[in-house]
């Protein structure tokens, strides 16, 4: 699931505590965790709902001065049910931690080479991991797209891919585009590649 920073911002202060989404299907579970930008969201109830039910304070409580902002937000989305759902801030990213390792033990680079090679060996692309991670650190920030180019990749395959590799603490993502962390650098740096 999917937020924009003021959303994020707000989620983490305690003023935003819901969230609304137009899907085919519903993508999150009630009382799950999604690891975001500023940490983990905890999401709580989830119920559809009928765009007539959103009322002004469900609007506010999701970040917009009037029901017909985020009205007009959903309405983008031709196909699909509406879905109110209670969010609220859990806890810091434990990626974070991880990712701003910068010792790396035998066992711990054995491990992510493990990791990695799993990875691969599961993937319809083949060997994929450690040309991403070379080429994110070798042009640093560049964009998903750009990264397919140079990899040979599809972008949405990508984007998907590069997200477990920083669920693994390896790399980083910005507002556009993305860097290795401490961790990849010194994995990378190990594997003198």
């Amino acid at each position: 699931m999917l937020f924009k920073q003021i959303h994020l911002d707000g989620i983490k202060t305690g003023e935003i505590s819901l969230a609304f989404r137009k899907w085919k299907k519903l993508s999150v579970k009630a009382n799950s965790q999604v690891k975001t930008a500023i940490g983990v969201v905890q999401i709580g109830r989830v119920e559809m709902v009928k765009s007539g039910d959103i009322t002004r304070k469900d609007a506010a409580a999701a970040g917009y001065a009037q029901p017909e902002e985020l009205m007009k937000l959903l309405a983008t989305i031709s196909e699909g049910d509406i879905y109110k759902i209670a969010v609220r801030y859990h806890a810091e990213d434990p990626r974070i931690a991880l990712r701003e390792q910068v010792v790396l033990s035998d066992e711990a680079f054995e491990l992510l080479s493990t990791q990695l090679a799993r990875l691969d060996q599961y993937s319809k692309e083949g060997k994929w991991t450690i040309t991403v991670l070379t080429t994110i650190r070798d042009y640093p920030k560049l964009r998903a797209a750009d990264i397919a180019v140079k990899t040979g990749r599809e972008k949405q395959w990508l984007k998907l891919n590069i997200r477990k590799l920083k669920n693994l603490g390896l790399t980083i993502s910005h507002d556009t585009g993305y860097t290795l962390s401490p961790l990849g650098a010194l994995f990378l740096n190990r594997r003198q590649v």
